[in-house]
């Protein structure tokens, strides 16, 4: 049994303090659902991206996969509306959307090509995916994947537990993609006791479009009794603000509770010189290595008082916003209603101001 190395590093303790961050619970607009736009439900938005002046949200739904383009306008750090203009339906007629499963988890948007990725279906042996359209929603080209994640492979992915989040690398040179749940080669789901639970962080080269590095990163155990018999908990969304920084959305979620089966926390985690490559590992189990560092920022059950019914539900995607009025960077957090399938969610946006000191 391998063994993670997680105390601080020599390096980490010599090293110049880094930067204090925070994040503030500012604001919430919910949207109704069962609206439509271009004869398509506005819900189950499972990522987002802010480009060229629109915020691009990419809609779960393999049976209809969509981008919806629209605004939302921000004053005196309130969001004051959310409209949706425009939908790219995306291509389900080339050889390659023929032949995978197109459960779209996340989106980033550079220079006007859209990439998405796929979590595939892991039950039916489908590739997860990492694939660019254009603007228009036509393929363009296929993102090569380390063979761990295939749905056949030894390393035995998880069903809907493999490329949940991205975010467009903070020099502009390449992007990130993380998984939700850990590979069974690499550990245990999280329980209710701590364990070794690590998901992989693949950095994706733009010019070559392969993986050149990879760091693992820890998710929490799940904190609150169990009352019904799902109890999980992953990551659902990441962002780099700085180089090597991120903003890690872990969403667990619990049935039993009914609306309120949701515990989201944002957590920031950082790559060191300590931290492990762990792109040519095959099993993390079986190796040692440094994960992610990580602090929690906020947890929203300490804002739940501010929020539609007490209600955190089940949010999967962020992105930067504007500029706030003391000059603060913000963000725009949105959930996955999962068109009402499972229940009363909502389309719940959010905003939070960043404040760096």
């Amino acid at each position: 049994m391998k063994k993670i190395v997680l105390a601080l590093s020599v390096f980490g303790l010599l090293a110049c303090k880094q930067q204090k961050i925070s994040l503030k619970f500012l604001d919430e607009c919910v949207i109704n659902d069962s609206l439509v736009i271009n004869n398509t439900v506005i819900g189950g938005v499972s990522g987002i991206d802010f480009y060229n002046n629109n915020y691009y949200m990419v809609v779960d739904d393999a049976t209809n996969p969509r981008i919806l383009i629209g605004n939302i306008s921000i004053e005196n750090d309130s969001i004051q509306s959310v409209d949706f203009e425009k939908v790219i339906v995306v291509d389900t007629i080339s050889q390659f959307t023929k032949s995978h499963v197109l459960d779209l988890e996340s989106i980033f948007v550079d220079n006007g090509t859209i990439n998405l990725t796929s979590e595939g279906s892991i039950q039916y042996k489908k590739d997860p995916s990492i694939f660019e359209i254009d603007i228009k929603g036509n393929f363009k080209q296929e993102v090569e994947i380390p063979s761990y994640f295939k749905a056949t492979s030894e390393a035995k992915p998880k069903h809907n537990g493999i490329f949940e989040g991205s975010s467009k690398s903070f020099d502009g040179k390449g992007f990130w993609v993380a998984m939700e749940a850990p590979l069974a080669m690499d550990g245990e789901e999280p329980t209710f006791s701590e364990t070794q639970s690590p998901i992989r962080i693949t950095y994706y080269d733009n010019e070559s479009k392969k993986a050149t590095k990879q760091f693992a990163y820890q998710l929490e155990k799940i904190d609150k009794p169990a009352k019904g018999n799902i109890n999980l908990n992953g990551t659902t969304a990441i962002l780099e603000y700085q180089k090597n920084n991120f903003f890690i959305i872990e969403r667990a979620y619990q049935s039993g509770y009914g609306s309120h089966g949701n515990v989201v926390r944002i957590f920031k985690a950082t790559i060191d010189k300590a931290s492990t490559n762990t792109l040519e590992i095959q099993s993390l189990k079986n190796e040692e290595y440094i994960p992610f560092k990580k602090e929690l920022l906020l947890d929203f059950s300490t804002v739940e008082n501010q929020l539609t019914d007490g209600i955190i539900d089940n949010i999967e995607a962020i992105t930067f916003g504007p500029r706030l009025q003391n000059g603060n960077k913000s963000l725009i957090l949105v959930a996955d209603d999962n068109f009402q399938l499972y229940g009363r969610q909502l389309n719940q946006f959010l905003l939070l101001e960043i404040d760096e000191k």
